[in-house]
């Protein structure tokens, strides 16, 4: 895959990639915050990852104008595209938008925006964590 444009690539490539990526950040995050508990570690990164707190990432990235022109173009191209797979645990709409989201990331990974990737996924953790206060 090389095509890495915003308005052309592949975004069911680009989920899978931003998939891996934000799992890998969250689990360096919370290995951060300083527990070793591996049952606590794993209730916690399930707060970060599953679908319904991606879409409710996405969405509030969306709403507030947090992401550019292009970005949100991404994320929404990614979220009507056509899918064959079945959500697990979530709304169909959920697994859509977390699907939009996880594009978003793997974009940015792709794409080597260090910058803005960082600033994305600083603001999906502070979204998740006002989230469940």
């Amino acid at each position: 895959m090389t095509d890495f444009h915003a308005r052309t690539g592949n975004t069911t490539a680009f989920a899978w990639m931003g998939d891996a990526v934000y799992e890998q950040y969250i689990r360096e995050y919370l290995l951060k915050k300083g527990s070793s508990n591996v049952e606590k570690l794993n209730w916690l990164d399930i707060q970060f990852v599953r679908a319904d707190g991606q879409a409710h990432v996405a969405k509030e990235m969306v709403a507030s104008g947090f992401l550019t022109e292009e970005e949100e173009h991404l994320l929404k191209r990614a979220r009507n595209h056509t899918s064959t797979s079945k959500p697990r645990g979530a709304s169909p709409m959920a697994y859509k938008w977390a699907t939009g989201f996880e594009a978003l990331v793997g974009w940015l990974y792709l794409s080597e925006n260090k910058v803005r990737l960082t600033e994305v996924l600083e603001e999906a953790i502070r979204i998740t964590e006002e989230n469940h206060e």
